[in-house]
């Protein structure tokens, strides 16, 4: 059986630029885990695989990775800047949807799972804060798919376990500490596409222990409160993933080939566009999930900002912080980067300057947080 590192994840995200090109990318800085005995920050193998993966992919719906470099502290992922926000926080704004425009953005994601799973890569954490547009002012989006903090190639024959991922949307499997391969991911979109029809989440209870028990019994229901404009063919999609036997999951190419994704005829093609998304509980629900995830990463934030400022306060005027110390990752060779990106007299990159002098915008583009769940929790 493969080991494996149970260790939890932060990163912080902020937007920078490429001094030879002006144009800009994001940043992603994943702190170090300094020390076996330590809890904070992230171990190296755990650092090396997601590098390993983002280099291997290359695809219109999944993040594009540029370049990697590391100091003493962090690994810096220099990865396409994805600007559009969150598919949920783009539908919360839409006065109605149909069936068929949601069908829409469920395909791409489909279509970038596709790709993964042709390669062997499981995500293993695909949920609504993971799927981004890369701009939201086109009539359809395009989604793309971000961190891949967790995602882990299923080698034949070999057995991968692991207790990861955020509770409301991870497979029973991985509740069981089971064997883990791609039907994973199908399960998490599953969820999703329940939580995106109906604004419900079907698994959510009161606690994480609840949510957890919901999981592995499947205890859902599609409540005619919340699913009362929903087609039978969505709800058929939703059953068929939501399934506890991997086996008889849909696979990807299953879930691509089903009439509610592509109708086989006219009659399915008219249920789609005559079927509703529930906008009105949807956006009730939103309202509460950005609530709970906005308490949740402010201590964070303010904990980064804290440290960030500490460090800063020992620079000179004129020093680039992100440039201390910093070296390509993993061996890199000076003047090879990734994807074309130049190593020349320093990163190459520089962070935009904020008020104060500081070398990094105030705005903060994101902040990950990915906690793995306790074996028996």
């Amino acid at each position: 059986m493969q080991s494996t590192c149970f260790c939890g994840q932060f990163a912080i995200v902020k937007k920078c630029r490429e001094k030879s090109t002006g144009l800009e990318y994001a940043a992603k800085f994943i702190k170090k885990r300094q020390s076996r005995a330590s809890r904070r920050g992230v171990c190296r193998e755990e650092i090396e695989r997601e590098v390993s993966i983002l280099r291997q992919v290359l695809h219109p719906n999944i993040i594009t990775l540029h370049d990697v470099y590391e100091n003493r502290t962090d690994v810096v992922l220099i990865l396409e800047l994805v600007s559009g926000g969150e598919l949920f926080d783009f539908l919360a704004q839409k006065e109605s949807l149909s069936e068929e425009e949601a069908t829409s953005f469920i395909k791409q994601i489909l279509d970038g799972v596709h790709y993964l799973h042709t390669k062997k890569i499981a995500h293993f954490d695909l949920k609504p804060e993971n799927i981004m547009l890369l701009d939201k002012n086109t009539p359809i989006p395009h989604i793309k798919l971000i961190d891949f903090g967790l995602a882990h190639e299923i080698e034949d024959g070999v057995e991968f376990k692991n207790i990861f991922g955020t509770p409301e949307f991870v497979a029973p499997e991985i509740v069981n500490y089971e064997p883990l391969g791609l039907e994973a991911d199908m399960w998490s979109i599953g969820v999703i596409t329940y939580i995106l029809l109906s604004g419900a989440s079907p698994f959510l209870g009161d606690t994480k222990q609840e949510t957890l028990s919901n999981i592995t019994a499947v205890s859902y229901d599609f409540d005619e409160e919340f699913f009362s404009q929903t087609s039978e063919l969505a709800k058929d999609f939703i059953r068929k993933l939501l399934v506890k036997e991997t086996r008889k999951r849909l696979t990807i190419q299953e879930a691509l080939s089903h009439p509610w994704i592509t109708p086989v005829d006219n009659q399915q093609a008219m249920v789609r566009r005559e079927s509703a998304v529930n906008l009105e509980n949807f956006k009730k629900q939103y309202v509460r999930r950005r609530w709970k995830l906005s308490f949740s990463i402010v201590s964070l934030c303010n904990h980064l900002t804290r440290s960030l400022m500490k460090r800063m306060q020992h620079l000179r005027p004129d020093e680039d912080m992100v440039s201390e110390g910093l070296v390509p990752f993993l061996g890199q060779k000076p003047g090879v980067g990734v994807g074309g990106w130049g190593w020349a007299g320093g990163t190459g990159l520089e962070l935009r300057c904020g008020a104060a002098g500081s070398c990094f915008q105030p705005v903060l583009l994101l902040a990950l947080s990915q906690s793995a769940l306790e074996p028996g929790a």
